[in-house]
């Protein structure tokens, strides 16, 4: 099931290289919409499993409905002449960034974490060494 987004990603982009040119007009500002919010929901996903809160059926039904609301904004927006479209990206931009920051900093967290505690087990090993010499 968590497969899903990730398969629909791959088709996406392979699509999208076999399209002759750019999608104009409308289309093309809901399909950009709804690859932000598919783009949003797959870091949280990443950023959950790496904070070890990871939940396949909060994921997948996040994937569907961040698409969907960030389409329906999209989509009231062209209906009573305002362009959230804008609004929509702005915040789903900002939440990719946050999302990827966390991501890096837990990341980063954990790989300080693995040289610390290396450093502390060839320290421990050291006078063990010294004490079987003599």
């Amino acid at each position: 099931m968590i497969l899903v987004p990730f398969i629909s990603l791959f088709l996406g982009v392979l699509g999208a290289f076999f399209l002759v040119g750019p999608i104009k007009g409308e289309a093309g500002q809901y399909l950009a919409v709804a690859c932000l919010a598919g783009l949003d929901t797959i870091l949280g996903g990443i950023r959950s499993l790496q904070e070890g809160k990871f939940s396949n059926d909060v994921f997948v039904t996040g994937f569907f409905s961040n698409v969907i609301i960030a389409f329906s904004l999209a989509w009231l927006g062209d209906k009573i002449f305002l362009n959230l479209f804008q609004v929509v990206a702005l915040v789903l931009g900002a939440r990719i960034f946050t999302n990827l920051s966390l991501i890096r900093r837990i990341l980063l967290t954990k790989w300080h974490d693995a040289r610390e505690r290396k450093r502390l087990e060839s320290l421990a090993s050291q006078p063990q060494a010294e004490t079987s010499r003599s």
